[in-house]
């Protein structure tokens, strides 16, 4: 073993500022930063790994809402600190900058730059248990909120080593304090195909979920994990070292192509991801265009005289870098960005040799990757040229501008919006019915084309998708400027049915992939058009879904009903509970089946007695395998498994949580809430015309205007991009050319369908 004891711990001192502005240590307060606690711990673990003294990770989160991170390394240093006086551990645990990472001799490499980790992850925390085993003892501290409550005490022995972080998150400084199975999921997936030689495990006990990660192709099985469609080449792979006097760096690359147009490159520096890329992955860039483009000119001939560039180069790459430092220097603490200078160099002329001996070795390869680049840059040619006859169109002035287009008065993009419409029919309504100083209508005519699966060309060549260009006035790629748009918001008004909301998804892949700088300003939106209208009598009132017609109609169903010594306003709080438990209900019955049984679990949950309650019904248990029962019903024989994926499910916790708030009017009011419910909304009916939209051509101009285009009325969902990456590979999934993965996710989901209109 390596000597690795107190001395190694070097101190910066301070802990109470990380309470007082925990952003600046961990990005923010909400789901991102609560996740990073986790990250913060598991990247000390990999650093023992990297090292070559752990091969193991465990990730829990339990019942508790706690998180336990575990491995099996040499464990934290347990010895007095020569100069706190206090065991190293305690030290790693309570003094920010303080951790092994400063001493070179023991992380060559490591994820944390600054040893703010664990530290951090002790002073956000409201409650935070410290396990060593070390030196054949087992160790343990406590800690609340960055403070030592007990001394770091022996309490057994053990022939292992290995440390185990439980931590609470605190409350008072998060959001929320709930953990992500699928976030967690994703980063842990990550550092398993980054590290090969480990095997993380992951178990979340409040949804059931167990997974075990461990990829012994690293990094060559994580790239085909980058498209849905197949590699086109085979998988290049490379990891070369690099040192010198001064510098030293590992540079492992795997890429291959496939048969998109999109360019995904994912790049890590000592395991941690970077998402705004940095030095490592524009040198990798560079050095592999530079290595096709040399290819190209000394190997194809070509008819025209094409310049390829880089871009040509990236079109249908899918790419993996990773890079291991020695002190790397960061954009900022969240480390979204390398910005080492020295390390494009190095990457790129690592990468240049290698592709080119590569190329040498593989012609085959070699020609692929050529035609792919050549290809792409007929595409650029014919693009610009379409670009250049709607440029034209533009500086001619209004009256080149689409001839559905009903622009609006006012000239100003702050205060001006536009409306793409489905259909020739509602473009009318909305024509007569807008407000013609700051509204404009663009009608389209049926669905645009599906830019997911076709070139820019091809985009470009779309009459529909000109219109919108057109009419933004922003231009597209090379000629795109955010600057020129001519309204501020753009808001995508289609029916209320399968239909509009493919149209609605077809617009929006078209602003992704084209222009997504409108979507990061904030000015694309989606109309919500009501789904229903009431009518009884001199009542009229507009309702945009079922949750709002259920409030609604038990607004005016309570004033038919009377109940001795309950108030209106503590009946429709009452009901309104009901109304959503009733949802619930049905959620976890589409889900898991017989909703007798769900009702039971969550107001009884006895599942000895559960026998004797469906002997009420007429039911019986015919059979029961472990946790799965086949039971009679008055429907015929049904079946149900009462396990922890049903017992933990969110749905199921919630509907608990909203039956324990029905149960404080037990006192007041007898009998089934379910059944007042429905007799309240059977008498709000009763004589009442309610009527479903399912087209917007359904509304006279008046009513559209009152109810979708009103500023003072309307509700409006703004398109947000939280995270690029994970939006490009929902639309890959959605909107691609690959049938399987989406036949597989339908499969795998069937269940969770909200709304189906067949």
């Amino acid at each position: 073993m390596a000597n690795y004891g107190a001395s190694n711990i070097k101190v910066l001192k301070g802990l109470e500022a990380v309470r007082k502005r925990p952003g600046m240590y961990i990005g923010d307060t909400s789901v991102k930063g609560l996740h990073h606690l986790i990250y913060e711990v598991v990247d000390n673990s990999i650093d023992e790994a990297m090292a070559g003294y752990a091969n193991e990770i465990k990730v829990k989160i339990n019942k508790d809402g706690s998180a336990i991170i575990s491995d099996n390394g040499r464990g934290i240093p347990v010895d007095i600190h020569p100069q706190e006086k206090i065991p190293a551990a305690t030290v790693v645990l309570t003094v920010l900058h303080a951790g092994g990472k400063f001493d070179n001799k023991t992380y060559k490499v490591s994820g944390g730059l600054h040893g703010v980790g664990v530290s951090v992850v002790n002073a956000l925390s409201k409650k935070l248990i410290m396990t060593i085993k070390r030196n054949g003892k087992i160790y343990k501290q406590e800690f609340e909120r960055g403070k030592p409550i007990t001394e770091l005490e022996v309490i057994g022995n053990t022939n292992r080593t290995g440390t185990s972080i439980q931590f609470w998150p605190d409350d008072e400084i998060f959001e929320t304090t709930e953990f992500k199975s699928d976030i967690l999921i994703k980063r842990l997936k990550e550092l398993a195909y980054l590290n090969p030689n480990i095997t993380i495990y992951f178990e979340n006990e409040l949804n059931g979920i167990k997974e075990k990660f461990h990829f012994e192709g690293g990094i060559k099985d994580f790239v085909k994990t980058l498209t849905k469609k197949d590699c086109i080449t085979e998988i290049i792979y490379y990891n070369e070292h690099y040192s010198d006097e001064e510098k030293s760096l590992d540079v492992e690359v795997a890429l291959c192509y496939d048969s998109g147009y999109d360019e995904k490159t994912l790049s890590f520096v000592n395991n941690i991801k970077t998402p705004e890329g940095g030095t490592h992955e524009s040198g990798f860039k560079a050095g592999f265009s530079k290595a096709v483009i040399n290819y190209i000119n000394k190997n194809i001939k070509m008819k025209e005289n094409l310049k390829i560039t880089g871009d040509d180069v990236k079109e249908g790459i899918d790419a993996i870098v990773s890079v291991k430092m020695s002190e790397p220097q960061f954009e900022g603490q969240t480390k979204g960005k390398l910005g080492s200078s020295y390390v494009k160099s190095i990457v790129q002329k690592v990468t240049y040799d290698y592709i080119t001996r590569y190329f040498e070795e593989n012609p085959n390869t070699a020609k692929l990757i050529s035609e792919k680049a050549i290809s792409a840059a007929r595409s650029r040619v014919a693009a610009k040229r379409a670009r250049d006859l709607t440029r034209k169109q533009a500086k001619v002035g209004v009256g080149t501008l689409p001839g559905k287009l009903a622009d609006c008065q006012s000239k100003s993009a702050e205060e001006s919006e536009i409306y793409l419409v489905e259909g020739d029919s509602a473009g009318g309504s909305a024509k007569q019915g807008r407000d013609r100083y700051f509204q404009a209508i663009l009608p389209l005519r049926g669905k645009i084309l599906n830019t997911q699966k076709s070139s820019d060309a091809k985009a470009l060549s779309s009459e529909e998708i000109k219109n919108i260009i057109t009419a933004l006035g922003t231009g597209i790629g090379a000629d795109f400027d955010i600057e020129k748009i001519r309204y501020n918001k753009i808001i995508i008004m289609t029916d209320a049915d399968v239909d509009g909301s493919h149209i609605q998804t077809l617009i929006m892949t078209f602003f992704f992939n084209h222009l997504q700088e409108v979507i990061q300003k904030g000015y694309l939106y989606i109309a919500q058009p009501p789904l229903y209208r009431y009518k009884k009598g001199k009542i009229e009132k507009y309702l945009k879904d079922d949750k709002a017609l259920n409030e609604f109609l038990i607004e005016q169903g309570i004033n038919s009903i009377e109940i001795e010594g309950v108030g209106k306003p503590e009946l429709k709080e009452l009901l309104k509970n009901t109304a959503l438990y009733k949802l619930l209900l049905e959620k976890l019955t589409k889900r898991f089946n017989i909703p007798e049984v769900i009702r039971y679990l969550i107001e009884d949950g006895d599942i000895e007695k559960l026998p004797e309650y469906l002997e009420k019904f007429g039911f019986n248990i015919i059979s029961k395998h472990d946790n799965h029962y086949y039971i009679q019903t008055n429907r015929g024989l049904e079946e149900i498994t009462i396990d922890d994926k049903l017992l933990n499910h969110h749905l199921f916790i919630e509907a608990k949580k909203v039956y324990e708030k029905l149960k404080e009017y037990n006192d007041l009011v007898k009998g089934d809430y379910l059944e007042l419910l429905n007799e309240v909304i059977n008498k709000a009916r009763k004589g009442a015309h309610i009527q479903r939209y399912k087209g917007l051509g359904e509304m006279n101009p008046e009513q559209l205007w009152d109810t979708t285009m009103d500023p003072e009325n309307r509700t409006l969902i703004q398109v947000t991009l939280d995270d690029a990456e994970e939006a490009a590979k929902k639309f890959e999934l959605f909107m691609g050319s690959e049938v399987a993965p989406r036949r597989e996710f339908i499969q795998a989901n069937a269940k969770e369908v909200e709304n189906l209109d067949v």
